[in-house]
């Protein structure tokens, strides 16, 4: 195992790292699989402790403010003290917090149980992107497409697995998840030391490092408005994706009468077409700039997204697809392209988008069903088709590329 362990360090930073690439990234999916199994059995933990519909609100609350809120800060704590063991450490709050859910008696033990699963992944997100970073060899946008599409992964596996294994019979069985949290502190251990080694021959190098913000002189505030709009910009996106994963089988039922298995197949179209964005969006950015990517992947998608709350069953899928392989190419680029007017702060970076991102997937969840509650869910996507013309504020943002070489060459 040392052996092998050795052979992943390299000292050229210009090398692509594919397999600690690869390793982080599977450990993003196993670490958003248990995130997701949380929602997913909501409706078990109802009926098993007679909760209220307040009470599962607030399990989402304690859940989406450590997931989600603390990240930034933990993002901030790693850029000044980064720590190669904080990963294994986070996903060990994970494991803690799956082996007391499957435990838990009290409605108490459940929002401590969610708290420290929310604590492993606030911790995970901002040191895994830097390690993506510190592997991508100069390929960042690769690097962060390839970490967020086992993310993606985890995601849509996670509910599955919730429904095969924990649902038919019963809490207990949480506890086998602990198998994937165990799996991932392993892998986790090794990529530490590779980040350890990594970190210590960084601290070695004397030539200092400029970057393309520093070459440039952005002011502060043009970089703090330029922040705000990125944020805009995820704030789109997930708002946006938040009415296709949540609601867009009940879309598909209520207005073309599809049954449920077909509008679970039509969902996995979309689902597939997100991943394969995610793999796109990376490259794309390395090579032709991430805020051309930017442009395209939001305000690209308008056009497709306007159109289908007035199109057939079989336009509507079709526009879905395109829907979702455009709009998922955005993340990357944007967490790169943030990364590059900020440079040096990667956790803070990580852990602020991160976070936005997974706050505003859950706030719209919940806004979004309201809305549907109070007028109808064909409305609600009506409303939502208007989303991604927030990326014409992408041209406010300024050019930090122009050095970008586009021939085919690069």
């Amino acid at each position: 195992m040392k052996n092998s362990v050795s052979s992943y360090i390299s000292t050229n930073t210009n090398q692509t790292v594919y397999t600690i690439l690869i390793a982080i990234s599977f450990s993003h999916l196993l670490n958003d699989l248990i995130q997701s199994v949380i929602p997913s059995i909501y409706p078990m933990l109802k009926s098993n402790f007679h909760l209220s519909f307040a009470q599962i609100g607030f399990i989402t609350l304690v859940f989406q403010l450590t997931a989600s809120i603390l990240q930034p800060f933990v993002g901030n704590y790693t850029d000044k003290k980064p720590n190669p063991k904080s990963l294994a450490i986070g996903m060990g709050f994970t494991l803690t917090g799956l082996i007391c859910m499957s435990l838990a008696n009290s409605f108490h033990l459940i929002l401590i149980s969610v708290s420290l699963i929310g604590m492993g992944s606030s911790v995970f997100h901002p040191e895994a992107s830097r390690v993506a970073h510190l592997a991508s060899g100069g390929k960042k946008g690769l690097a962060q497409s390839i970490f967020q599409v086992g993310g993606n992964t985890g995601a849509a596996t996670g509910p599955l697995l919730a429904a095969l294994i924990i649902v038919p019979h019963g809490q207990l069985y949480i506890g086998w998840f602990a198998l994937f949290a165990i799996l991932a502190i392993f892998i986790l251990t090794i990529v530490g030391r590779w980040y350890g080694a990594k970190l210590s021959g960084k601290r070695k190098e004397t030539v200092p490092y400029t970057t393309t913000t520093e070459r440039k002189n952005i002011s502060r505030n043009k970089i703090i408005g330029s922040i705000f709009i990125l944020l805009a910009l995820i704030f789109s996106k997930y708002f946006y994706m938040a009415s296709m994963t949540n609601y867009f089988t009940f879309y598909l039922i209520h207005k073309f009468g599809v049954n449920v298995q077909q509008s679970q197949l039509f969902l996995f179209a979309f689902l597939a077409a997100v991943a394969a964005g995610t793999i796109l969006g990376g490259p794309l950015g390395d090579r032709y700039g991430r805020k051309l990517i930017i442009w395209i992947s939001i305000l690209g998608a308008a056009p497709f997204s306007l159109m289908l709350p007035y199109a057939n069953l079989f336009t509507t899928i079709v526009l879905a697809i395109l829907v979702g392989l455009i709009i998922s190419s955005a993340f990357s680029a944007i967490l790169v392209y943030a990364t590059e007017l900020i440079p040096g702060k990667v956790g803070t970076i990580a852990g602020l988008f991160f976070g936005f991102a997974f706050g505003m997937g859950g706030i719209g969840s919940a806004v979004l069903g309201w809305l549907a509650d109070r007028t109808s869910i064909e409305y609600v996507f009506s409303i939502c088709s208007y989303l991604p013309l927030i990326g014409m504020i992408t041209g406010l943002l300024p050019n930090i590329e122009t050095g970008k070489k586009t021939s085919k060459r690069d």
